[in-house]
């Protein structure tokens, strides 16, 4: 009965299962889980995903050299993406990050956003694995975006990169208590990050399971019962569109929020 109530558990789709495990001298273990083998194809996809749009085997069949022709003067469908998904990207870039170097981070906002959204879209496939529906991977995420950012800050301010901590104009005695208030809020910074993309990919996912075997389970019922679960399929078409939405509105909203923590480690804002 345990093992019963485990597969038909709506959190079943959230387990990391190992494909194997190994030791390395004797007390470090190394695993190979289904949540790497979705992220090393996404990544891949994500790095590649210009490539992926704009390869053209008749125009790469004679020498390397050739692939700049993959951009058309007339683009194609496939090229007007990538068009317009490197005018948002830069659109955000400008608009949030107030610095001269702005258009720099270009290349690192838009690897964030291909990947984030092509993880989020990717749990919504049937029997598929949503890795940012586990804290420890957005939390990962976010601590390695943020920790990389307030480097670059500390790289270009100096010593002077702590007065983020303390706004201008400030009194001894308020300094006090405002400086514990500013670094509780910088640390937690990556933590309602990675928490705000977690919880509502994992809670869209469960969601749509719950519908999905509770329509599963009057079917089985036969009789009258088998024609009720019509009703919780068809409730589960807007929510599946719902969710598709708010996968591309999290990964807009985490893109947003990386580029004003850039703005802010940049401008001491």
């Amino acid at each position: 009965m345990k093992i019963i109530s485990f597969i038909s558990s709506p959190l079943e789709q959230f387990v990391v299962n190992p494909i194997f495990f190994s030791y390395v001298f004797d007390f470090t273990g190394l695993s190979f889980s289904n949540q790497s083998i979705v992220l090393v194809l996404i990544s891949f996809f994500a790095i590649s995903f210009r490539d992926c749009l704009c390869f053209n085997p008749k125009k790469m069949k004679y020498h390397y050299k050739d692939y700049h022709t993959c951009f058309a003067i007339i683009p194609s469908s496939y090229q007007l993406i990538l068009e317009q998904l490197n005018l948002l990207i830069l659109s955000l870039a400008i608009d949030n990050i107030k610095d001269k170097t702005a258009k720099f981070y270009v290349p690192l906002l838009y690897f964030i956003f291909v990947l984030l959204l092509s993880l989020n879209l990717f749990g919504l496939i049937p029997y598929c694995f949503t890795l940012t529906s586990h804290l420890v991977i957005t939390l990962c995420f976010a601590l390695t975006l943020f920790i990389g950012i307030n480097i670059l800050g500390a790289k270009k301010h100096g010593l002077h990169f702590f007065s983020l901590f303390l706004p201008p104009g400030t009194s001894v005695l308020l300094a006090f208590l405002l400086i514990p208030i500013e670094l509780i809020s910088f640390i937690f910074k990556p933590v309602s990050l990675s928490i705000r993309l977690f919880a509502n990919m994992m809670a869209g996912h469960t969601l749509l399971k719950v519908i999905a075997g509770f329509a599963y389970t009057l079917m089985g019922l036969g009789g009258f019962l088998f024609f009720l679960h019509f009703f919780p399929l068809i409730i589960l078409i807007p929510l599946f569109a719902l969710e598709f939405g708010v996968a591309l509105i999290q990964t807009f909203v985490f893109t947003i929020l990386v580029c004003i923590y850039i703005n802010d480690a940049m401008n001491l804002h």
